[in-house]
């Protein structure tokens, strides 16, 4: 076997050739809770330490526990209360808020969970329907208990076979499609791959009952991932058979090589417990215990452990001929020898736009013919890189790959889009923000809040941002990781500007305010909103944009271009009224009344509602007169 030593060099090997994809996949690890999930403190979602501990301890006593009993009880007023009590008390300090921070979406969306007023919410809502408490406790608990299962076994468990397939394609390949996530669905494999990860749970569970046994199975069973992600047909009972027959002597040589890490971890922590683990620790560490299976795969196959042969993707560590891979994608290279026909060509201006920004004038039936020529050079792109040993050759694969469903075929991201598809995109994208932030504030506030400056069921912001991600970083649509990254600068640089332009021309009025997020600037962008513009418009490129202008295209161009002319209208007569008499009120532009008040809550609630002027943070009074 290898030392330590000589396994992380190849880790960290590994890692330099695929940085900027296994921090990805450790990130959100992190964020879906399947492992390193403390190093989301650098998003402001850690537990904190000191008196946040307390304000844990505190949550689980008076919070979801005791809110959950009252419900089930029949007492939803107690319920009320009891969940009201857990949440003051874990917001009211803000030095040591619970997560460690007292704002962010995924804080108060935590903190509804933790003091139970989500339960209270959904259990009055049940009730009003059904017109039964006792049959809207039933409804609760079972539908609950059903949502975590599903998105626990489904999401999270199956996401530890996604990252180890990942990171095992790493050890040999410099290069990681992003569609390797969905791989499992590519080889029809998800629900049998759920099932497996269920059956290692539930053993798991049941050798918990005593501690070394827990200790033990939990070392003995810890391949079952990499196995699954090497082969993803093998049965759940030889997985496991398999994981524990290859651990046999070697459960204390994996602990040693995990502890030998506890100096990353303290340094980690020296530094705020986030950045460095993010950034380096997780997924150096990751990248290291494949090495360390892959190691022990080599051992079982030279000693011929039974169910070995069950490991039979060779490629995933030899690279293959290229007489093997030319025999393997003989169709492909045929396709290489096959030019743009001149008449798809475009010339002139036309050409030019279209070429630098992806864009055209109006759609022509020559599109589908020239957006998959695109798809076919992205597709041979990646062909170029399978050929020359720098990518994993799926076709290889020991199961065959079936062919994609000819839905998915045509969703080409590397087309052009029409103006007026791109007009009416930026309506539909503006109407789905809206959607995004009012449903938001429906569930962290309780109540229906018009968000934006605007009235109108739209906030442009989302509908700019997705149009400049479609539009000026065109070039880099076949370059995922490069996307992301350009993505984030690119949206970030717009919410900021639009901040500071609303900010400037209402008088300093905000319609958000980041204050107190972890990495804001002023204010007006922040780490965890970058983050989720890098990952939506990843989703956006790849996916919805190409739905809705495949969708967009079915309806007769005379039809669409009245509804956009229409919404133009309407869009235009409200951005008029809107410079004038902006859309204001609680929830759209007390960011100053939240953020001077946070921290006083505790002391607010001794005094009147009306001993406070109202809007009086507008006028630049401060709290602090009335205490």
């Amino acid at each position: 076997m290898p030392s330590r030593k000589e396994l992380k060099r190849a880790g960290r090997h590994a890692l330099r050739r695929n940085y900027v994809v296994f921090v990805m996949v450790c990130l959100i690890a992190s964020f879906i809770g399947t492992k390193n999930t403390y190093t989301l403190s650098v998003f402001g979602l850690s537990s904190g330490s000191g008196d946040s501990q307390d304000s844990g301890r505190f949550a689980s006593d008076m919070g979801l526990d005791r809110v959950w009993e009252d419900i089930a009880s029949g007492d939803l007023k107690r319920g009320e209360e009891d969940s009201r009590s857990a949440l003051s008390h874990m917001t009211a300090n803000a030095q040591n808020p619970y997560l460690g921070r007292t704002r962010g979406v995924f804080a108060q969306v935590v903190n509804s969970i933790m003091s139970g007023s989500i339960l209270v919410t959904l259990a009055n809502a049940v009730t009003s329907a059904v017109k039964s408490p006792d049959i809207a406790t039933s409804l609760l608990v079972g539908l609950s208990l059903l949502l975590a299962l599903l998105l626990w076994l489904f999401i999270v468990r199956v996401y530890n076979v996604i990252s180890a397939r990942f990171f095992l394609e790493g050890r040999l390949y410099d290069r990681l499609p992003i569609g390797r996530f969905l791989f499992l669905l590519r080889v029809k494999k998800w629900m049998h791959v759920a099932w497996v990860m269920l059956f290692q749970s539930i053993l798991l569970i049941l050798w918990s009952v005593t501690i070394i046994g827990a200790f033990i199975k939990l070392y003995s069973y810890a391949l079952v991932p990499y196995i699954v992600a090497e082969n993803p047909a093998v049965p759940a009972r030889r997985a496991i058979t398999l994981s524990r027959k290859m651990m046999r002597g070697h459960k204390w040589e994996l602990f040693i090589l995990e502890l030998s890490f506890i100096g990353w971890d303290f340094l980690s922590m020296l530094t705020f417990s986030g950045p460095l683990g993010v950034f380096f620790l997780n997924p150096y560490r990751e990248a290291t215990i494949a090495e360390y299976y892959a190691h022990l795969r080599a051992l079982a196959k030279a000693n011929q452990v039974p169910d070995s042969d069950l490991l039979n993707d060779v490629f995933l560590y030899e690279r293959p001929s290229g007489e093997l891979l030319r025999r393997a994608y003989t169709d492909e290279l045929s396709l290489l020898k096959r030019p743009l026909p001149e008449t798809l060509q475009k010339s002139g201006l036309e050409g030019w736009f279209t070429r630098l920004f992806g864009v055209t004038w109006t759609y022509k039936g020559t599109e589908d013919s020239y957006n998959e020529y695109l798809e076919q050079k992205a597709a041979l792109d990646s062909l170029e890189h399978i050929l020359n040993g720098t990518e994993y050759p799926f076709r290889l694969n020991p199961i065959p790959e079936p062919k994609k469903r000819r839905r998915v075929e045509h969703l080409h991201y590397m087309r052009h889009y029409s103006l007026l598809s791109l007009i009416a995109m930026f309506f539909l994208f503006s109407f789905i923000g809206w959607v995004w932030e009012v449903s938001l504030h429906l569930i962290t506030d309780g109540e229906f809040v018009n968000r934006g400056v605007m009235f109108g069921p739209w906030l442009p912001i989302y509908g700019s941002g997705a149009l400049m991600i479609l539009v000026l970083l065109n070039k880099f649509r076949g370059k995922p990781a490069v996307e992301f990254i350009t993505a984030v600068v690119l949206c970030g640089c717009l919410e900021y500007a639009t901040a500071w332009y609303l900010e400037f021309t209402h008088d300093g009025m905000k319609w958000w305010d980041y204050s107190g997020y972890f990495l804001n600037l002023h204010g007006r962008i922040c780490a965890e909103g970058l983050l989720v513009f890098g990952v939506g418009g990843l989703a956006i490129v790849y996916l919805i944009a190409p739905l809705m202008d495949t969708l967009l295209r079915r309806v007769p161009i005379r039809c669409l271009a009245v509804v956009c002319a229409l919404l133009v209208c309407a869009f235009t007569a409200d951005q008029f009224y809107s410079a004038r008499h902006p859309n204001t009120g609680d929830g759209i532009t007390d960011y100053g009344a939240r953020a001077g008040t946070e921290f006083l809550q505790p002391i607010m609630s001794q005094y009147a509602v009306s001993d406070i002027p109202e809007n009086s943070w507008k006028r630049g009074v401060k709290w602090q007169q009335y205490i």
